[in-house]
């Protein structure tokens, strides 16, 4: 008997045609093992797509991010570039006459104006521009001292200007030069970086002849500032003392702290204190005596009640007194405090005023006792006559 034939069993063998009428799928290749992989290839296409968009766009990021600190890197000494200025900066340092070069050290301006009447020469202070930073954080705390060359003796020394490069003076002083003396005599102008508990760091100097100008008119210019080194000798006779001033209680209080600079050949040197009102003198204090040093350390304190409608017409005056060769004591030096003062004391007096409540501690270069004197312009105490006279 015959049995149908095993369709699971038969095979048609390699090299054969189909015969006609069986099904597609049993009689020829597996064609959809080929469409399975081209889909599965698209899929991973289309997968891996934004994952490469993704990182073209990081790494143009990071390119962009790196360009501004080469960029840096080229000008040795800057932390930010904000104007195209800084970038040539570089080369006009090196192209400006004169030692140091004119950019480096920035430009002051200034007035000049004789009175051959009374025999003075009025200097008026204008503004600086472009001065060095002082400090770590690209800032300065600048002043400026001008003084004459021949009569190195007498200096005007400017308000402190916070936190400037470019600051604005606009203050005058005047200086007695008699006419035959003006060509031999140099205008020197010192700016400094103000500290109040350390060494001023000089940013500039200027030294102007008075024999290279025409006096005949008013003079307005600008000069360039020169590197500051020599430009002085260095600072003596200092003083070191802080102020506070309480204005509920109407406590104000000095402490002396240290002297610095003195002559060796002073001995036995103290601090005078003198506290004036409307011009007259009112209360005063010293300090002990310090013997064998040039250096000496106070560190005493002295209060004194004054009101507050009364504070604007007080006038502190502090001098270092010491015995000279004679044997005899003598004024070293003195620093006058108030509204009236000028310079680095009235800005101590005004620091002061503006921290209420807290000691302001400054060192300050003593003045000549003569012109702390005419300065104040002191009045006599009233003496009542004595019976009989």
């Amino acid at each position: 008997m015959g049995h149908p034939p095993d369709t699971h069993s038969a095979r048609t063998p390699a090299g054969t045609t189909a015969a006609p009428g069986l099904t597609p799928d049993l009689t020829t290749p597996i064609p959809w093992l080929r469409w399975a992989l081209v889909a599965a290839a698209v899929v991973a296409g289309i997968l891996l797509a934004p994952c490469l968009l993704c990182a073209i766009r990081c790494c143009r990021r990071g390119r962009r991010r790196k360009r501004p600190r080469d960029k840096q890197a080229v000008v040795p000494g800057t932390a930010e570039l904000t104007t195209t200025t800084h970038l040539v900066q570089p080369e006009l340092g090196n192209v400006a006459s004169g030692p140091g070069g004119a950019q480096q050290w920035g430009r002051l301006q200034l007035s000049l104006e004789y009175d051959s009447g009374s025999q003075e020469i009025r200097v008026g202070l204008k503004q600086a521009a472009d001065l060095r930073p002082g400090a770590p954080d690209g800032t300065a705390d600048p002043y400026a001292r001008l003084s004459l060359s021949p009569d190195a003796g007498r200096a005007h020394e400017t308000k402190v200007h916070r936190g400037s490069l470019c600051p604005v003076f606009e203050e005058t002083c005047s200086f007695h030069v008699p006419p035959v003396e003006l060509p031999r005599t140099t205008l020197r102008v010192l700016l400094l970086d103000h500290r109040r508990l350390s060494q001023h760091r000089p940013l500039g100097a200027l030294s102007l002849p008075l024999g290279s100008v025409d006096l005949q008119h008013v003079l307005e210019l600008w000069r360039p500032l020169g590197p500051p080194a020599a430009a002085e000798p260095e600072q003596t006779e200092e003083l070191c003392f802080s102020l506070r001033y309480v204005p509920g209680s109407g406590r104000l209080t000095v402490v002396v702290l240290e002297a610095r600079g003195l002559s060796p050949a002073l001995a036995d040197p103290y601090v005078k204190i003198q506290l004036m009102l409307n011009r007259r003198k009112w209360k005063r204090r010293k300090t002990s005596a310090r013997k064998g040093t040039a250096t000496p350390y106070f560190n005493e304190g002295f209060t004194f009640l004054v009101p507050f409608g009364q504070i604007q017409s007080v006038d502190l005056v502090l001098a270092v007194w010491a015995r000279g060769p004679q044997l005899r004591a003598e004024p070293v030096g003195k620093v006058l405090l108030g509204a009236r003062a000028s310079g680095q004391p009235l800005q101590h007096w005004a620091d002061m005023l503006a921290q209420a409540r807290r000691p302001v501690a400054q060192w300050h270069r003593l003045q000549p006792a003569r012109e702390v004197d005419q300065a104040l312009a002191l009045q006599s105490r009233l003496r009542l006559p004595l019976p009989g006279f």
